[in-house]
């Protein structure tokens, strides 16, 4: 009765809840673990991960959460995406559909995307938000880094390596996620709380794309050669390149966000002075481990944000491990 399935009035229900709360009663968790051996539950994944080495981790962390969790019969369906279209996140959607009793997603911030959410959820199927947010839809949970945070420790370290004064350029990846949106966000808070002496030269899309940001950059530098500060959400390697070619390594402070291998040996090079990293590996874990709770258990309200800690990088406390190949455009 207490896991919902028993047929007694409502009056001994009451009665028997009243007593377990008192006695601190919890379920079994490992009763609910034998119990859901009987079921086959499948959790989709949808990534825009395709081109973008930082999912990389983050997918380790989803299939090592998947091994650790097969006490409760789940499996993974993944469907990844190269950038941001909307129609192809629905397309993928709709397919996954019909197989599957939970999803995750890093969720384009469109309001078809949040309408097709509400559809899942309406029929049953839980969505969880993973690593970027959705506005307007009844999602269950997200997982992810406080980005604006993020933005804000990255204006903070720019801040005290360029004295308070720069002529600032932001690269973010796309626009279509609201992550990227509250990054630059908390920013420009910082920015306009204690750094009034930085000018904002210029924000302009990389598109998860090495060439695009190469070619962006490149024209950016030729019409404003008075940046002296970056501060990149992606495609870090083309952004480099250009301010290399262009003579400006030794002018330019670069701050960017987490720790994949290009970055690292960006770093380990002397381009990139410090990185805010949004641990994606603790990301897709404990993203899987919501979603298996949300089966099990449901999740209550209290449950909604599950926020992992921003760490600050530099070269001193990075994995090198990476720091030896060489940098190719």
């Amino acid at each position: 009765m207490l896991n919902n399935r028993g047929r007694v009035s409502s009056e001994t229900e009451e009665k028997v809840r009243k007593m377990a709360a008192e006695l601190g009663y919890k379920p079994n968790s490992l009763g609910k673990a034998l119990a859901s051996r009987k079921k086959h539950y499948i959790i989709g994944v949808i990534l825009c991960s395709e081109g973008n080495e930082f999912y990389n981790d983050m997918i380790r962390g989803i299939e090592q959460a998947e091994q650790d969790n097969t006490d409760y019969g789940i499996n993974v369906l993944f469907r990844t995406m190269k950038g941001y279209d909307v129609d192809h996140q629905l397309r993928l959607m709709n397919e996954l559909e019909g197989r599957i009793n939970c999803l995750l997603i890093t969720a384009i911030n469109h309001h078809k995307i949040a309408q097709k959410i509400n559809s899942l959820t309406e029929s049953g199927i839980g969505v969880l938000t993973l690593n970027t947010d959705i506005e307007n839809s009844k999602r269950v949970c997200h997982i992810g880094a406080n980005v604006i945070e993020s933005g804000r420790i990255a204006c903070g370290l720019l801040g005290l390596l360029m004295r308070g004064k720069a002529q600032v350029a932001i690269a973010t990846n796309s626009l279509k996620l609201l992550e990227h949106h509250q990054r630059i966000e908390g920013f420009l808070q910082a920015k306009e709380d204690k750094y009034p002496g930085f000018h904002i030269v210029e924000i302009f899309e990389a598109e998860d794309d090495d060439m695009i940001a190469y070619m962006r950059t490149k024209k950016l530098l030729a019409q404003k050669p008075g940046v002296d500060a970056f501060y990149i959400g992606g495609a870090a390697l083309g952004i480099c390149r250009a301010i290399e070619e262009a003579g400006c390594s030794d002018k330019i402070t670069i701050i960017s966000c987490d720790t994949n291998p290009t970055v690292v040996r960006l770093m380990n090079k002397g381009m990139i002075k410090a990185a805010i990293c949004q641990q994606p590996w603790h990301q897709g874990y404990k993203a899987i481990n919501m979603a298996v709770q949300y089966l099990v258990n449901g999740i209550s309200k209290s449950e909604e944000y599950c926020i992992i800690d921003n760490q600050i990088k530099i070269l001193e406390n990075i994995d090198t491990l990476f720091s030896d190949q060489p940098l190719r455009l």
